[in-house]
């Protein structure tokens, strides 16, 4: 026999979208078997009421010649031979009807039974299953659905741990009844075949039997040609039955597994995460606006391809294309109190998609990924490779601080930085002169600081101090008394990258690589959170203000940048150097890395141009 098509149970868990396109098949063929079978079963019921028929015609016949004799014709004379033929023709019929009538029972019993054991058992049972599966499938996403609207707040782990017992009853519900419909569905493919034969089978043996009887109109050859036919069903018969004992053992291995395969973020505590995949797949919950201000999320299957995010939902025979993932930047993002949810933005500064990962885990891998793949580290030789050394000697070139308040030791790491720059680290510039070293740029082992917001609370009482918030929400005079005499004043939307300290100040190469070794941090250690502010430049000041409030973050004296430079390959990196007197008597050097929505370069032209007018005005 030719092998038969299976649905690989091991495949039942995971629930793809690759294997439910697969699994639409086995059911299209089950459907198409079951109208076949319908088909089917009518004509042979036909065929079975025919026969019915022929055996009440044949005994209403014989009754029918026997009246013959009854009858008072006008002109009966001579009649006996006829009446004595038609006798005898009573009787041959009498007896062909004892043949119709075997033949009809064994049409019942060999020919229809079969088929309509095969419908109302087989198919009845594919289908039940296949109900069973549609509502399993429905509940688990509904407890998915459940589990990502999951708040963050601690006193909801109460309701966090009996969402997550919903969540892995059902999804071990689902995969139950999957692998019962797949084994259901594998089965029908061997059953389907018995299921056809039988009834011709014993359709076959109920005419010979009749033909033997009557006459020896069939050859012994189809004698043979049916018990071949019959060892062909038991051997049938034998390799089902050895597949169904190696399903049944297979879904015992498969439905042994730890109870962790079903419960989502069960290593929240902490997460083995791979950062250096360069292609990734899996259900991601898409955030969807449906109004101004009413969103929706839709769980669906992505994956990675080249240099593309693609999506393929559930039944779609192939994915199509979400984002273009080249020199894309991801982060993550706090969104409607959904817990793992992350931000991919376009080249051009523009907000893309925002998605929501199911674990921690899953998060951090997918924004390893993305990050990597924007890089385009997939276009080289070994793109696996690429991406372990990259990490590696980002890992091994920073050393990150997240807060501006934390102060504490780290280790000077010996390793020379000079050659790190690999073909596809973008963030380094290359330049035709002499270029110093990074150890004379910037002390190995720096802390790179990479939140310069402090609470609101803070804000209002360093730019604001005691005075009372005016409630009918009109503008204070003295908010930025500088900025009516300015001659100059530009707003720029600026995130703020991080910042750390230097060692000179002569060479824009120390804003270059402070951009590297920033960038490098956040990548490595996952940090892509920024907070967005407004960059106002005057002739006097830089100054960092909070969209919302209008509040102050930080403020630099435009006399002290003494360097600004934006990126040369990436225009929305732009930089700059501060030198700040101490009490001691020394003075400090640090930079500052930001992202902007606009080129970097209208920022340093803004710079520029404000220390021009403060010189004018010196002059003067």
């Amino acid at each position: 026999m030719p092998a038969v098509d299976k649905l690989l149970l091991e495949e039942a868990l995971q629930d793809s979208p690759q294997t439910r396109s697969l699994l639409s098949v086995f059911e299209e063929d089950a459907g198409t078997l079951t109208d076949y079978t319908n088909q089917l079963l009518q004509a042979m019921q036909r065929v079975f009421g025919a026969q019915n028929e022929m055996c009440l015609a044949t005994q209403q016949l014989s009754k029918q010649l026997l009246a013959y004799e009854k009858q008072n014709f006008a002109l009966g004379k001579g009649d006996e031979e006829v009446i004595s033929t038609l006798h005898y023709f009573s009787e041959v019929v009498d007896k062909l009807n004892v043949l119709h009538t075997e033949l009809a029972k064994q049409l019942a019993d060999a020919m229809v039974l079969p088929i309509v054991q095969f419908r109302e058992k087989d198919l009845t049972e594919v289908s039940t299953l296949k109900e069973l599966f549609g509502l399993a499938s429905s509940e688990h996403d509904l407890s998915m659905a459940k589990y990502s609207r999951l708040p963050k707040k601690k006193e909801n782990e109460k309701v966090k741990t009996e969402v997550v017992k919903e969540v892995a009853a059902a999804r071990r519900k689902q995969h139950l009844a999957s692998l019962q419909y797949y084994s259901a569905l594998n089965a029908l493919q061997y059953r389907k075949r018995m299921a056809m034969m039988e009834p011709m089978i014993g359709f076959a043996h109920g005419q010979i039997n009749f033909f033997k009887k009557g006459a020896e109109m069939f050859s012994r050859s189809m004698d043979s040609f049916l018990s071949s036919v019959a060892d062909m069903v038991q051997s049938i018969e034998v390799e089902l039955e050895a597949e169904a004992e190696k399903t049944r053992i297979s879904q015992q291995e498969l439905l042994s597994v730890d109870e962790s395969v079903y419960t989502p973020d069960f290593d929240v505590a902490a997460p083995q995460v791979n950062r250096n995949l360069i292609q990734k797949a899996g259900y991601l919950n898409l955030r969807n606006k449906t109004g101004l201000v009413t969103t929706t999320w839709e769980r669906l299957y992505f994956f990675t391809q080249g240099g593309n995010l693609m999506c393929q939902p559930r039944g779609a025979v192939a994915g199509g294309l979400i984002q273009d993932l080249d020199n894309c930047s991801v982060m993550a993002v706090d969104c409607e109190d959904r817990r793992y949810c992350f931000q991919i933005t376009t080249p051009s500064g523009k907000p893309g998609i925002i998605l929501q990962a199911e674990s921690r885990k899953e998060n951090e891998e997918w924004i390893c990924a993305i990050n990597n793949i924007s890089r385009q580290i997939y276009l080289t030789d070994n793109p696996e490779a690429v991406a372990i050394k990259l990490n590696q000697k980002a890992l091994q070139a920073v050393t990150p601080f997240t807060s501006f308040g934390k102060k504490q030791e780290s280790s000077c790491l010996s390793q020379n930085l000079k050659n790190s720059e690999t073909e596809n680290d973008k963030i380094v510039p290359k330049a035709t002169v002499s270029i110093p070293e990074a150890e004379e740029l910037i002390a190995p082992g720096t802390p790179i600081q990479f939140d310069i917001v402090l609470p609101a609370t803070e804000f209002l009482d360093q730019n604001r101090g005691s005075r009372r918030i005016n409630p009918f929400g009109e503008t204070e005079d003295e908010s930025f008394p500088e900025a009516e005499d300015s001659l100059l004043q530009q707003m720029f939307i600026v995130r703020f990258l991080g910042s750390m300290a230097v060692k000179t100040d002569s060479t824009t190469e120390v804003i270059y690589e402070a951009m590297r070794q920033v960038l490098a941090a956040r990548a490595i250690h996952n940090i892509f959170r920024m907070t967005e502010s407004h960059l106002m430049v005057t002739s006097q000041t830089l100054r960092l203000i909070d969209p919302q409030t209008q509040v102050s973050r930080a403020n630099f004296e435009l006399t002290s940048v003494t360097q600004f430079a934006a990126h040369q390959e990436n225009k929305r990196l732009v930089g700059f150097v501060t030198r700040i007197p101490e009490s001691t008597g020394e003075e400090s050097l640090s930079t500052y890395i930001f992202e902007s929505n606009s080129e970097g370069e209208k920022i340093c032209y803004a710079i520029n141009l404000g220390k021009e007018i403060i010189e004018v005005q010196k002059a003067h």
